[in-house]
């Protein structure tokens, strides 16, 4: 990436009004969070699937809550655990300090609830697949979904959960994160539905405004941050190591991490 190029993004959003962050998961590996992309990366951050030949799309399934929930809680259990522990990379605290100048939302996929973590407001982010910090019931029995305050053990030899589970204080059955999963009929998504009235609003009051989309590790498989973002342009910023390519020359597309463009770009601004 060229000097000149900084210069211009940095350009552009100096004088925005408005910033849309797009975040991805590849938002979260600058903070020391393992990168699933396909199955092998999946199984070099958990060996015991790789035995079981269980794959992220086979264990992110809502059915192993009825079939084996020792199993199902190893999973979110130790990523739950892992996001607690992780700390937000140095990034998130520049895009919120440009984001303090001026109208400003989030769209992630991300469930880590990192960006709240960060310092940015609760109120300004969509999480459009849900969070793995809140529960519901796995029937589910009633439409409440509530935080998750609980601790859970997990056997990182097995990546089984060990000792009591989170349980629905109605049914009192196994509860599960309030997480969009694949092939999910179950999951409740009136928390994410409030989240995206706030975003429709911003969308509506920034339609006439210079509004930079600031795109950050949003990949093709799962495509819906990077959809979001394209359908939001003309301004789209894309940064991504792998898959930078953008729909149109007015958008830009920057083969990089997250944290070494914010910081490049922080030097200029």
């Amino acid at each position: 990436m060229t000097g000149d190029l900084f210069q211009k993004i940095a350009s552009i959003i100096a004088d925005s009004e408005a910033i849309l962050i797009g975040a991805g998961a590849g938002m979260g590996v600058d903070s020391g969070l393992p990168d699933f992309r396909g199955n092998e990366g999946f199984w070099r951050a958990y060996p015991p699937f790789r035995e079981l030949g269980l794959s992220f799309v086979d264990l992110a399934n809502p059915f192993w809550f009825e079939r084996d929930p020792n199993r199902a809680w190893g999973f979110y259990g130790h990523r739950l655990n892992l996001y607690r522990e992780t700390r937000p990379h140095e990034g998130f605290e520049i895009l919120r300090q440009w984001c303090k100048q001026r109208d400003h939302f989030v769209f992630t996929s991300n469930v880590d609830g990192h960006f709240q973590k960060a310092g940015f407001d609760d109120d300004r982010i969509v999480e459009c697949h849900g969070s793995i910090g809140h529960l519901q019931c796995k029937g589910p029995c009633h439409r409440s979904i509530w935080r998750n305050r609980e601790t859970t053990i997990v056997d990182e030899g097995t990546m089984l959960a060990q000792g009591e589970l989170p349980r629905c204080p109605n049914c009192e059955s196994v509860a599960r994160p309030n997480i969009l999963m694949f092939g999910d009929h179950g999951w409740i998504s009136s928390r994410t539905a409030e989240q995206e009235i706030r975003y429709r609003e911003f969308i509506q009051r920034n339609l006439n405004k210079r509004l930079v989309v600031l795109e950050f590790g949003a990949g093709s498989a799962v495509p819906t941050v990077r959809f979001e973002c394209e359908r939001m342009r003309p301004m789209l910023i894309r940064v991504n190591p792998r898959e930078a390519d953008v729909p149109d020359q007015q958008s830009i597309g920057v083969s990089s991490g997250a944290l070494e463009f914010v910081k490049n770009v922080d030097r200029i601004l």
